[in-house]
């Protein structure tokens, strides 16, 4: 499921985007499909490659405008590998809560952002997550966990301080909730869990 609305962020075709902490490539596969051209940055090299190879596939299916381009960097979110004001859009989508240095990532997001462009960033909302962390301490304490809650005012906060706009807020990912909510119930890494397997094919539904 998509986090970020393509179209209020105002993303048009050549622009030059950047998907930060990429993961498994969802947002970076949709603007792609927009016709932006498109770098998926993340520090994991495995997920990297099969995002490489997905866009190759979108490319050969047609699925993507001609005259887009897409590929992938390995780095840190801490020195982003990227000129000043090199992109047109950045998308920071469920990274942020993983990062110890949260600000020093958001201001390297705001570096490589061109004056004028924007930035969007999601995260796990405030509520949804103090659940997910009462109910299984294996749902924070693990190596790249998530290791904060953000509340509204502390995202916008963080960000305007780093010399952006507030433009605007939304939410999403409303079905996702009671998956997490089960899985800590159960076992963050028990999969089979019946309820578990039920409550995910109704996601795949969902999103199909």
């Amino acid at each position: 499921m998509l986090t970020v609305d393509f179209d209020r962020l105002g993303l048009r075709p050549g622009e030059r985007v950047l998907d930060m902490g990429c993961g498994a490539g969802r947002h970076a596969f949709e603007m792609y499909k927009r016709g932006a051209d498109v770098i998926a940055f993340d520090q994991d090299a495995d997920e990297l490659a099969v995002v490489r190879e997905w866009f190759g596939a979108m490319k050969e299916a047609g699925e993507v405008p001609a005259g887009a381009e897409a590929d992938v960097k390995e780095g840190d979110a801490l020195a982003l590998p990227f000129a000043d004001g090199e992109f047109d859009r950045v998308v920071a989508a469920e990274v942020l809560e993983h990062i110890p240095a949260d600000i020093a990532a958001i201001h390297e997001l705001v570096r490589v952002l061109r004056p004028g462009g924007t930035l969007a960033v999601s995260v796990p909302r405030w509520l949804p997550e103090v659940i997910n962390w009462k109910l299984s301490d294996d749902y924070h304490n693990v190596e790249g966990g998530h290791i904060r809650i953000y509340t509204d005012k502390e995202l916008a906060d963080k960000v305007t301080k780093a010399g952006l706009e507030l433009m605007g807020k939304d939410y999403a990912h409303g079905l996702h909730s009671p998956y997490w909510w089960i899985k800590c119930a159960v076992g963050v890494r028990n999969d089979d869990h019946p309820l578990a397997k039920a409550y995910h094919k109704l996601l795949v539904w969902e999103i199909m």
